[in-house]
């Protein structure tokens, strides 16, 4: 029997496959580059949150005993330390002044850089979103992504909605998670592709390509980072990983201060304040102790 016309597959149908193949699977690779993406940053502004005072604490506690040794030694060395280290400790003259309340000698203050990056102002509360957060996050990255536009305009509309997706997703949002899920399925109706020439099929690919090698090369570098090399280190609970490092500075701080205690014994001052004193006073009771 001869096939009719209409029931016979169009020379482009196997290439149509494989460009529908092709979308699904960078769709899948960029969720997976976008969700280590935001583990990435939440972890490095957890960290700095929870425990750059830890971090503070640690240099604070070095100067000192460093001031303390030096004071009790006099060797220059020691007092050439003990400079180096407290000099690391003092804000950089005049920042805040010059930049009106923007930033010290830290750096930005957190309103200035989501003004400038347009980014929420809340921190996140986890280092990975919650599962119910992820669920909605990957459902909705699959439905509207970008890359599933045929036309400019469409293609313009999915990056705003994404856009707005990624920064919820951030923040571990699930409400508006679950809001912009309802907002998607209520929007316009994404318009069905129609028969592609082979020569624009082709195009397509070889642009899928690309931007599988540009997200190749953004998770490489996410994977080499300092806080992605930390993450790697736990890919089952990341926020245990914080908790851990925190265990272990409390540790250190505490051996420090017990050092600073030992060293103002030595000095011989009763009345020496403990570690939560000033700074200066324990080059002071060394001084004294020397004398």
């Amino acid at each position: 029997m001869t096939t009719p016309d209409s029931e016979r597959p169009r020379p482009e149908e196997r290439l149509e496959r494989a460009v529908r193949a092709a979308e699904q699977a960078l769709i899948e690779y960029e969720i997976a580059v976008e969700t280590f993406r935001v583990e990435v940053e939440n972890f490095s502004r957890l960290h700095h949150q929870k425990l750059g005072p830890m971090y503070a604490r640690l240099e604070e506690l070095d100067a000192r005993i460093a001031e303390a040794r030096a004071a009790r030694t006099g060797d220059p060395e020691d007092l050439r330390r003990a400079e180096e280290l407290r000099a690391r400790l003092l804000p950089m003259p005049e920042v805040e002044e010059l930049f009106h309340g923007w930033m010290d000698g830290e750096g930005l203050f957190p309103e200035a850089a989501a003004m400038l990056t347009e980014q929420p102002v809340r921190p996140p509360q986890r280092v990975r979103p919650s599962e119910e957060a992820r669920r909605l996050y990957r459902d909705l990255a699959r439905k509207a992504h970008p890359d599933l536009a045929q036309e400019e305009g469409e293609r313009k509309r999915r990056e705003e909605f994404i856009t707005r997706v990624n920064a919820a997703y951030a923040r571990g949002d699930e409400a508006e998670l679950r809001e912009l899920t309802e907002e998607w399925a209520a929007g316009p109706a994404p318009k069905e592709a129609g028969p592609t020439p082979s020569e624009e099929l082709y195009a397509r690919l070889e642009w899928l390509d690309r931007r599988k090698e540009l997200l190749t090369t953004v998770q490489r570098e996410l994977e080499e980072s300092a806080i992605g090399s930390m993450l790697r280190l736990a890919p089952g609970d990341p926020d245990r990983l914080l908790e851990e490092i925190a265990e272990k500075l409390l540790a250190d701080v505490a051996a420090r201060e017990a050092e600073l205690a030992e060293l103002a014994g030595q000095a011989g001052q009763a009345g020496q304040p403990g570690p939560a004193g000033q700074a200066g006073q324990a080059g002071q009771a060394g001084e004294a102790g020397q004398g």
